[in-house]
């Protein structure tokens, strides 16, 4: 057996479980490639990966240095353990933080290869038509696709590096660390300050421009699009205040004009780098830090933290920055060397596709289409053959692209490859999902070189140019559409990343066509999605350029799903797998199979029954007794806003609501994440005050993902019924039959076909139907996206060793059935092991949960005033 380490930058005294863990992660990363751990939420996983990766990534470098030292013949320089004593040589970091670095930053947007690239250092502030006129384009042969050759100089973005700058940076071991949320990252910081090594590396976090951009005139317009947008914008180079300058006989130097930008913050190239060294200066800073210290210093900290990235020892960012390979090259990010730490990632296989989704409205098309033909209108005389040409071609598709959402056109008519049974049964309106073959065919657009068009809306700077001009004449007008959140910059990002889609391979992905629709919640817009449903190949990108590639979570079962989903070529015997149990005992905890409510009735919250009056009034007598016997903090769960609704409007209208309140405070999740943070104060607040409270929260939201609950804050959670997501859902269904087919060599069809088409149109019996087609994988995905949810949720309680708090799962599903119990899919199979180990699964009535409740309540206030007492 492999010698336990020692890991001296834990500030605590580890337990058990957490020097097992980072012991796992030691040795996987030491052999490198894929490996999986998974800790249950409230036993310091965060502090054991930064503990243990760290500690690795030290030992590796001075591995690398004491070898490069005796080639050179320097072995005598005996170096002390940097591990151990914490002595960095000051004189070397200063040398680090002024090396010269290579531009690290290719110039690219997410997603599309420099389809939104600036305009060129030609554009004038005071714009007129012909700024907006195209440069000649021309097109080389066939033979060399996007060989395109435009007389424009290659567009710039802000450069993030500066002549000083070095490449080796990029080349030194770095470890990457990613999560799902903003608050996950920010909270992954706090524990790094815990250690040494958060003032003894250099350290960066990477965010959005939504979330560190400080220029107020940006940031007020809300939407993450028209910030990126208008921040590129804002770099345009300003040539009409270098001219005027040179007109007053300014001495003004051709590589200055250059560097000018009408961003204020992006100015002052000395002062980005001012901003670096003070960064690596601090201990480790999380976005907020960041945009204080950007304010400060006036300068960008959006660019600034980029700058930081190829020095840095490690890097944390959020999930897209590092997944999409689009998103690492615009950002400069290389994984060659690096360990990649993937936390949370219990869903990252559906998150991972969910990057690389494309979808595009009626109206955005109808804009793009517009605006086309009015810039056509305006210069065709004007333009050389080559950029006419791909004008036509760009109206070509966005036409062709409106066709299957007109309500004269037949979707069955384009419903090719999809085995409806019933091809004469017309639906007039709905959604139906074609392969892209199929699609392209039906029309009649499959004859058009996309990736050539490609590279010619990258090169030739048409978007800008179109959409810059249609903005223009509608400011003219007054036309105040033009300045709604939906700006034609967005319509044409949209327009790109369907054409980009459209070039994936045929089996990659699925497109949903849905036409307009009307429902409960409003008029729905029509619109054309691509669904990508293979992670294998995107995640390869990662694990082939990564040292390893390490995934974390609370629950990461079924690991075999995950497996064949990201890295099929990675057999069973030979994924690296550690889990571990929980450190809380388990006299901590309580959880309950809440079968019957109060008055008798049997708990069904199933699609079909959890809408009656009757289970929503139980639901209320049950929560009418449980706030008499749990202290403190209560969290309920509900599958989703809509159920949430319906019940506090039924508890309200019957009186329930008003008995429950005699007891605890109510507070309801928002929909909105902005609002999140107040109603969170104020629950803990009401808790303070020790009258207590209940959360009315929702599965998949803000609550149930990335906040703790630790101690008074939540003594109960509720999870009422079992969180399954709707089987109308189209592009659920289509990932359904995808993951049913997996490992099938046999056929690349979906081995599930469809009876009826009905369900396109929100027949939820018919989703149902397609579902107990499935044999096997795509009903145990559609059921573990259910218990993953519960899972996620339940987890929110327990957050240390002296914490407690019981669980009640609200449903006769959950309980006990001795012949289901041995079936995998029962519900209680598919929970963590610290909770099914506890489950009381079986009780005579809600009289036996009360009792239980009140003995463990009782015991743990017992055993709190003892310990009280004591200190």
């Amino acid at each position: 057996m492999t010698e336990k380490r020692e890991f001296p930058a834990f500030p605590y005294k580890p337990y058990s479980i957490q020097i097992d863990f980072m012991n796992a992660l030691y040795q996987f990363l030491d052999k490198g490639g894929v490996s999986m751990l998974e800790s249950p939420t409230g036993t310091g996983k965060s502090l054991s990966i930064i503990c243990s990766a760290l500690q690795w990534l030290i030992d590796r470098k001075e591995k690398r240095n004491s070898e490069s030292h005796k080639v050179d013949g320097n072995d005598d320089e005996d170096e002390p353990d940097w591990m151990r004593t914490f002595t960095p040589n000051e004189e070397d970091r200063a040398t680090d933080d002024n090396k010269t670095i290579k531009s690290p930053f290719p110039l690219r947007k997410e997603r599309l290869p420099q389809v939104f690239s600036n305009p060129t250092e030609g554009d004038e502030a005071d714009l007129n038509d012909q700024d907006f006129l195209l440069e000649e384009y021309q097109s080389q042969d066939e033979s060399s696709p996007g060989g395109g050759n435009s007389k424009r100089k290659p567009a710039r973005a802000f450069d993030t590096s500066s002549s000083e700058d070095d490449s080796d940076d990029e080349q030194c071991f770095k470890v990457f660390f990613c999560s799902r949320t903003h608050s996950q990252l920010s909270q992954f910081v706090k524990e790094l300050r815990k250690t040494v090594f958060s003032s003894k590396l250099n350290v960066v976090c990477l965010g959005s421009r939504k979330n560190l951009c400080i220029n107020e005139d940006v940031l007020k317009l809300g939407n993450l699009t028209r910030i990126n947008e208008s921040c590129l914008d804002l770099q345009k180079k300003k040539k009409s205040q270098v001219s005027k300058k040179k007109n007053l006989g300014a001495n003004v130097r051709i590589g200055r004009t250059k560097a000018s930008c009408r961003c204020p913050l992006l100015r002052k190239h000395k002062l980005q780098r001012q901003f670096k060294a003070e960064s690596f200066q601090q201990e480790a800073m999380d976005i907020e830090d960041l945009v204080q210290l950007g304010r400060q210093m006036r300068t960008c900290p959006y660019y600034g933290s980029r700058r930081m990235a190829p020095a840095a020892d490690l890097v944390i960012l959020p999930y897209q920055s590092l997944l999409s390979k689009s998103s690492r090259e615009s950002l400069g990010l290389s994984l060659k060397n690096s360990v990649v730490i993937i936390d949370e990632a219990h869903n990252l296989a559906d998150t991972l596709l969910s990057m690389h989704d494309a979808k595009i409205t009626v109206s955005q098309l109808e804009d793009i289409h517009c605006s086309i033909e009015s810039y056509l209108g305006r210069f065709q005389n004007l333009l050389g053959a080559g950029n006419r040409r791909y004008i036509q071609i760009m109206l070509i598709l966005t036409r062709a692209l409106l066709k299957p959402l007109a309500s004269d056109w037949n979707l069955n008519s384009v419903n090719v490859g999809l085995d409806t049974g019933n091809p004469s049964k017309s639906k007039p309106c709905g959604a139906c999902s074609m392969a892209i073959n199929d699609f392209l065919f039906s029309l009649n657009i499959d004859n058009i070189n996309l990736v050539k068009l490609l590279a010619y809306i990258k090169e030739s700077n048409i978007i800008h140019k179109v959409s810059g001009y249609g903005e223009r004449v509608a400011m003219l007008q007054k036309d105040p559409v033009a300045h709604e959140e939906m700006s034609k910059l967005t319509s044409f990002r949209a327009f790109s990343d369907m054409l980009v889609a459209l070039t994936n391979n045929n089996g990659d992905g699925r497109i949903i066509i849905s036409r307009t629709s009307s429902s409960a919640s409003g008029q729905q817009g029509g619109y054309i999605k691509y669904v990508m449903l293979t992670g294998a190949k995107l995640f390869s990108e990662v694990v082939d350029e990564a040292h390893a590639v390490i995934l974390a979570g609370g629950t990461l079962q079924p690991i075999e799903e995950t497996r064949e989903r990201l890295f099929p070529w990675l057999p069973s015997d030979q994924l690296q797998f550690f889990s571990c149990s929980h450190i809380v005992p388990s006299e901590s905890i309580m959880p309950i199979a809440v079968s019957h409510g109060p008055s008798g009735q049997s708990f069904d919250f199933s699609h079909s029954s959890r809408g009656s009056t009757g289970m929503i009034q139980e639901l209320g007598l049950l929560m009418s007794n449980l706030v008499a016997v749990v202290p403190e903090g209560v969290i309920v769960f509900f599958s989703s806003f809509e159920y949430e609704t319906q019940v506090h409007t039924a508890w309200s209208n019957s009186g329930i609501l008003r008995r429950i309140m005699k007891k605890k405070r109510v507070f309801r999740e928002p929909r909105r994440n902005t609002e999140v943070e107040a109603v969170l104060r104020d629950y803990k607040e009401a808790i303070e005050s020790e009258r207590g409270a209940i959360m009315l929260a929702v599965v998949g939201g803000k609550v149930s993902e990335g906040i703790n609950f630790s101690d008074s804050m939540c003594r109960c959670v509720v999870m009422v019924g079992l969180p399954y997501p709707s089987p109308s859902d189209i592009e659920l269904l289509e990932r359904i039959k995808h993951i049913e087919g997996l490992g099938d060599s046999d056929s690349v069809k979906p081995s599930v076909t469809l009876v009826d088409d009905s369900y396109y149109s929100g027949d939820v019996q018919a989703g149902f139907g397609v579902l107990k087609s499935c044999k096997r994988r795509g009903k145990e995905y559609y059921e573990n996206l259910c218990m993953k949810a519960v899972n996620q949720s339940i987890g929110r309680a327990i957050r240390h060793e002296k914490d407690y708090a019981s669980i009640l799962l609200v449903d006769a599903r959950y309980s006990n059935d001795p012949s289901k119990r041995t079936c995998h899919s029962h519900p209680s199979n598919k929970l963590p092991k610290w909770i099914k180990d506890c489950l009381i699964y079986s009780t005579k009535g809600y009289g036996d949960v009360h009792r239980l409740l009140h003995q463990f309540f009782k015991h743990k206030n017992v055993e709190n005033s003892s310990e009280t007492n004591q200190h």
